[in-house]
């Protein structure tokens, strides 16, 4: 395996909206650790019981750790059993790590943010089998209007991106 860290990629830190649409809207984030479980974590497990999505996210077979700031909130993914688990030493060992912040993953798994262009700017970090980390963002689209309604019907409005 292949391990590389992106952390030094060179960007001008203006933001053109067309390219990154978050950058000029200020999006909501999470309040507490346990909402980042509840939304976060739970958009993965409605993945894995997807009659379509859960063999595809079982193939790519990555362990995959969340971190998100504001507030501080760290999750593990195993793909390849279909699990989330909270940090801690239960946990898988990750394989993979995306940090944010929780506006950030908010909005991503709303469409809004697009991975390439949130890593090239650093609002993602990305660290390990970065490849394979890529491959699960075709599999997220689907995704992206059950996120959406789910907060909605938590009637969580707030947490909605226009």
């Amino acid at each position: 395996m292949t391990y590389v860290t992106v952390t030094h990629v060179m960007v001008d830190d203006e933001c053109d909206p067309e390219e990154d649409p978050v950058a000029t809207r200020e999006a909501a984030g999470f309040a507490t650790a346990e909402e980042v479980r509840r939304y976060i974590g739970g958009i993965f497990e409605t993945a894995f019981a997807d009659p379509e999505l859960g063999p595809k996210l079982a193939a790519v077979g990555i362990v995959l750790a969340v971190e998100c700031t504001e507030p501080d909130a760290r999750l593990v993914i195993d793909t390849g059993s279909g699990t989330v688990h909270d940090d801690g030493p239960d946990a898988p060992a990750a394989t993979a790590t995306m940090a944010m912040s929780s506006a950030v993953s908010n909005a991503y798994w709303q469409g809004k943010v697009n991975l390439p262009m949130a890593m090239a700017r650093k609002r993602i970090t990305v660290s390990g089998e970065i490849g394979t980390l890529l491959k699960l963002a075709p599999l997220s689209k689907k995704l992206f209007p059950v996120y959406v309604e789910r907060l909605r019907a938590d009637g969580r409005d707030d947490l909605v991106v226009a």
